[in-house]
C-alpha cells in the first residue's frame, strides 16, 4: 500500500543561473533557421527559373525549326520567347536572344542563344541585391525532307 507523502519533490541538479538558456538559445537560433529556409527557398526559385529560361530557348528553336524561311524564324522565335517567359511569369531585366539561321535549309539546324538577366529580389524573400544571368542555347534539326520554301 502506497502512502502519499508531502515531501517536496527533488529538483534535478543543475545551477540556477542556467534556467531560460534554452528560451534564449531558441530566440537566437531561429532567425538563423529562417534565413536558411529562405536561401534554399531562393536557389530553388533560381534553378526553377533556370528551367524556365531553358524551357523557353527550347520551343522557341523548335517553332523556329518548322517555320519555311529564315525571316518567319526569327519573329516566330522571338514571339515564342516572349510568350514563353510571360506564361512562366519569368521577368528578366535583360533579355538578350539570338537566332542563329545561317543553316536554316532542309538537313540544317537553327539555333536560339537566350540570356535573361533576372534579379536575385524577386527570387527571395530576403530581397537580395544583385541579379543573375541565366544563358542557355539550343539548336533544334530542320527537317530533311521538307518541301521548298513557296
Amino acid at each position: 500500500m502506497s502512502v502519499a507523502s508531502n515531501r517536496p519533490v527533488p529538483r534535478t541538479p543543475g545551477r540556477p543561473d542556467q534556467r531560460g538558456s534554452a528560451t534564449l538559445e531558441l530566440v537566437l537560433a531561429t532567425p538563423l533557421l529562417l534565413m536558411f529556409i529562405l536561401l534554399a527557398v531562393g536557389a530553388g526559385r533560381l534553378a526553377t527559373a533556370r528551367a524556365d529560361v531553358d524551357g523557353a530557348a527550347r520551343a522557341a528553336a523548335r517553332t523556329a525549326s518548322v517555320r519555311r524561311d529564315p525571316g518567319s524564324a526569327s519573329l516566330a522565335a522571338r514571339r515564342t520567347v516572349a510568350a514563353t517567359l510571360a506564361e512562366r511569369h519569368v521577368t528578366c531585366r535583360r533579355l538578350d536572344l539570338t537566332i542563329d539561321a545561317r543553316a536554316f535549309h532542309p538537313g540544317g539546324w537553327v539555333a536560339v542563344d537566350l540570356t535573361c538577366t533576372v534579379s536575385l529580389s524577386d527570387l527571395t524573400l530576403l530581397r537580395l541585391p544583385g541579379s543573375r544571368a541565366i544563358h542557355t542555347r539550343f539548336v533544334e534539326a530542320i527537317d530533311t525532307f521538307r518541301g521548298p520554301a513557296t
